[in-house]
């Protein structure tokens, strides 16, 4: 991407109004538009008829322009830079120059999140929603870390375009706003749009969408959710990164040979479920945190920790190419539909949907679900005679281990 659209006399041309004024005081130059032979030959050989037609009007015009018969002709000239005349030649000088380099938004991944993330706090408001906008806001910019300095930064703002010089470019957070940014990365072909949505309230941040634009992202999302954890429990919901407690070498003999038989079985399928039961002490939860951390991490596994109120709001991001859900304590989530208890939630069908995969891909939206995504469900009860039936048929649980020793 070359810098041909950048011109160097910007103190010619001043900014009319205090936000462009703003701008230019923020470190932003005016981008002109230059005259381009190839593009020119291209308009001639294909668009002949609207070239000439628009010609002809703007030679009219600036005739018109110096023609006048009631003003002394250096009248006329000043005529020339009216905002009537200039008008109809900046149009003209438009059409047949090139518009300055923008998204191609055909057959592309697009990544999007309005920043900066606010919590809703109150009784009856659970931070599962903005915890999950909060990890898709802390992807894309670990993204823009990974991506570090672009190549171009242009701003449109009330018609006009701007650019900033890269080599001043120091954050996205400090860079002044007011319209709509364009910033792309030749070497990676990926492009980065922010829009301005306004303050949020008076003496505040203002809003902005950050989205990114590329025919390919999922390398990127995975190098920027590496080894990130989300826990979705109510209040209590977070992003970090995972903690595991104990190795799995630690664990009993037969569990760690279950564990080999996991690790075979991730590698082979797409969608793997394992169910591990046993009295409590037995070490399930230690042993479902230990395989996240040292098997399913290092292959590029986003994890999601997900309880009673968490079960109930999730559904698996399409961006992400690789998920880990863990259920502890699934016995007291998906119950036995027949008893009463369960029936006064629906935790046991979005447990089973979950599993099926049914409920997030009965219908695909224009964010295109992840075709090869790849799903890993890890969860732990103390007895499998309170799971609802339906859990332990064939084709939902692949594998299934009974924890007897005494763990903890």
């Amino acid at each position: 991407m070359g810098t041909g659209y950048f011109g160097n006399s910007h103190d010619r041309d001043r900014a009319n109004s205090s936000p462009e004024q703003g701008l230019l005081g923020a470190g932003w130059r005016p981008l002109y538009r230059e005259f381009d032979w190839n593009f020119f030959y291209h308009l001639c050989c294909n668009d002949t008829f609207e070239l000439t037609k628009k010609t002809l009007d703007v030679i009219s015009d600036v005739a018109d322009a110096l023609g006048r018969k009631d003003y002394a002709w250096w009248a006329n000239i000043f005529n020339l830079f009216s905002d009537y005349t200039r008008g109809d030649l900046d149009e003209f000088w438009d059409y047949i120059t090139p518009t300055p380099p923008t998204p191609n938004y055909r057959e592309c991944d697009t990544l999007s999140i309005d920043t900066p993330t606010e919590q809703i706090v109150s009784r009856d408001s659970i931070p599962i929603d903005y915890v999950l906008r909060r990890f898709q806001e802390i992807t894309v910019f670990k993204i823009l870390d990974l991506l570090d300095r672009p190549n171009l930064i242009t701003q449109v703002y009330q018609d006009r375009s701007f650019y900033y010089p890269v080599e001043r470019f120091v954050s996205w957070e400090r860079l002044q706003t007011m319209g709509t940014i364009f910033a792309y990365w030749q070497s990676h072909d990926i492009w980065l749009q922010i829009d301005y949505l306004g303050q949020m309230q008076v003496g505040a941040r203002s809003q902005k969408r950050y989205t990114l634009i590329s025919r390919e992202l999922g390398s990127l999302i995975n190098k920027a959710t590496y080894n990130l954890a989300v826990m979705l429990s109510g209040y209590h919901s977070r992003v970090g990164q995972l903690n595991s407690e104990f190795e799995i070498r630690s664990f009993p003999q037969d569990i760690q040979i279950f564990t080999d038989a996991v690790q075979q079985a991730i590698f082979n399928q797409n969608q793997l479920a394992i169910l591990v039961h046993g009295v409590p002490g037995t070490g399930k939860t230690a042993w479902t945190q230990a395989v996240a951390k040292e098997i399913l991490v290092p292959l590029g596994y986003t994890i999601f920790i997900l309880d009673r109120d968490g079960v109930e709001n999730f559904i698996p991001p399409n961006y992400l190419e690789r998920i880990c859900i863990i259920i502890n304590e699934a016995d007291n989530l998906a119950q036995d539909r027949s008893t009463e208890i369960a029936q006064q939630s629906n935790r046991t069908e979005h447990i089973l949907s979950l599993l099926d995969g049914t409920l997030y891909q009965s219908i695909i939206d224009d964010r295109r679900l992840q075709e090869t995504q790849k799903i890993v469900f890890l969860m732990t009860c103390n007895t499998t005679e309170r799971l609802d039936p339906a859990m332990l048929r064939k084709g939902r649980i692949d594998l299934t281990c009974e924890f007897t020793h005494r763990f903890v």
